[in-house]
C-alpha cells in the first residue's frame, strides 16, 4: 500500500488544551504520526512518498476563503497581541442569543472560527494543516490514477473541521478534501466512512446537502460524547442530500462484536449506494486503552475492520484521524491496513 507522509506534521505541537476544567497537555501530538510511520516501516506496509502541493485553489473546494485567510494569519495576529508565549485559544463563542458576526480582534476571531478550546493554534499550525491536507489529496490522486488503496498518514486530523470552523484538533478537513479530489478527478459518487470514536461532524456538515457523497459514521453517542451537538441517528441529510447521511451512534462500553455489527450495516449501505471510490476516516481511538475514549476494541479487533472494508472492492483512500494511545496507535492503525491488504 502506498503511504503518503510529510514530516511537516510536527510543526503542530500545542502546549495546552482546555479539558476537564483545566489546561492540560495536548493529546494530539507529533508522536502519534511517528509511531504509525514506525510500525508501517517495521512491517513493510508499502513505499513512502511525500505529498505534492495542491495550492489554495484545492482547499477552497471545501473551505471558505475567509476561514483559510484566518488560519494563515491567526498566529501572527495572536503573537502581535499576546507575545506568542501561549497557544492561541478562543475566549467566547457566538452561541444562542449572540450574533455570529466575525470580530476584528484576534480574541473574537478565534472564538468565531473555533468549535472548542481544545484545538490550539501554534506557530506551525498553518504549515502542518496544509501539509496534512496535501497528504490526503495526494493519496486520493494515487487512487484516482489506479492504485487500489493509499494511506494518507497526516496530522493534524481533519474530520471535525467544517467549511469554516476548527475544532477537535482539526483545522482542514482532510477526508472531505480527498473525497472532493476524487470527484474532481472523475468519480461520480464517493462514499466517506468514518470509523473514528468521535463523530465526524465536520465531514457531515460539509456534505449533508449533497447526493454525490454518502457520509456514514459509527461513533460514540453524542448524547454522551464529543462533539455532542451532531451525529444523532435521525440526521439523514438535507435538501438534495436527504438520505445520504447515515449515523450509527453507539453507547459507552461498546464491544467489538457490537461495533462490527454496526460496521456491517454501514458497509451494506455503501454497497447499495454503489460509489466509484471510498474514503475512510481512519480513527483508532475505539481502542480500549485510549485515554479520551470509552469503547472496548482490542488490538486484535482492528485487522478484521480492514478485511471487511476490502470486501467492498472499492478504490480506497485511508485518511488518518484519531487515536491517542500513543504506544498502541501504530499497531492498531497499521493493523487495519494489513487486514485490508490481506482481505
Amino acid at each position: 500500500m502506498q503511504i503518503v507522509y510529510s514530516a511537516d506534521h510536527a510543526r503542530q505541537h500545542g502546549r495546552g488544551e482546555l479539558t476537564d476544567g483545566r489546561l492540560m497537555p495536548v493529546v494530539e501530538k507529533p508522536a502519534r504520526a511517528e509511531m504509525v510511520l514506525k510500525r508501517a516501516q517495521e512491517v513493510g506496509l508499502g513505499d513512502i512518498m511525500p505529498p505534492r502541493d495542491f495550492g489554495r485553489e484545492a482547499l477552497v473546494r471545501i473551505h471558505r476563503p475567509d476561514y483559510l485567510a484566518f488560519l494563515e494569519g491567526a498566529w501572527a495576529e495572536w503573537e502581535a497581541e499576546r507575545g506568542g508565549e501561549t497557544d492561541c485559544l478562543p475566549l467566547i463563542w457566538p452561541v444562542r442569543n449572540l450574533r455570529a458576526v466575525c470580530p476584528t480582534h484576534i480574541d473574537g476571531k478565534v472564538s468565531y472560527y473555533a468549535l472548542d478550546a481544545g484545538t490550539p493554534i501554534t506557530p506551525g499550525t498553518w504549515t502542518a494543516a496544509r501539509a496534512s491536507a496535501n497528504v490526503a489529496m495526494t493519496a486520493a490522486d494515487l487512487v484516482a490514477d489506479g492504485t487500489r488503496a493509499a494511506f494518507a498518514l497526516g496530522r493534524p486530523p481533519g474530520h471535525h473541521a467544517t467549511a469554516d470552523q476548527l475544532g477537535g484538533y482539526c483545522f482542514l478537513n482532510n477526508a472531505a478534501l480527498a473525497a472532493q479530489r476524487l470527484l474532481d478527478r472523475g468519480a461520480e459518487r464517493v462514499a466517506v466512512l468514518d470509523v473514528d470514536y468521535h463523530h465526524g461532524n465536520g465531514t457531515q456538515a460539509i456534505f449533508e446537502d449533497r447526493a454525490d457523497v454518502l457520509f456514514c459514521s459509527l461513533h460514540a453517542d453524542p448524547k454522551q460524547e464529543f462533539p455532542y451537538f451532531l451525529g444523532h441517528a435521525d440526521e439523514t441529510g438535507t435538501g438534495a442530500g436527504e438520505g445520504y447521511t447515515v449515523n450509527a451512534p453507539l453507547p459507552w462500553g461498546t464491544t467489538a462484536e457490537a461495533w462490527m455489527a454496526a460496521l456491517e450495516r454501514l458497509c451494506q449501505r455503501i454497497e447499495s449506494y454503489a460509489p466509484d471510490a471510498l474514503v475512510v476516516s481512519l480513527g483508532v481511538d475505539t481502542y480500549k486503552g485510549d485515554p479520551i475514549s470509552r469503547f472496548a476494541l482490542d488490538t486484535s479487533d482492528f485487522p478484521p475492520i480492514g478485511a471487511r472494508l476490502a470486501k467492498l472492492a472499492l478504490p480506497t483512500t485511508f485518511v488518518m484521524e484519531g487515536g491517542y494511545a500513543v504506544e498502541e496507535i501504530g499497531v492498531n492503525a497499521v493493523g487495519v491496513l494489513q487486514g485490508f491488504e490481506g482481505g
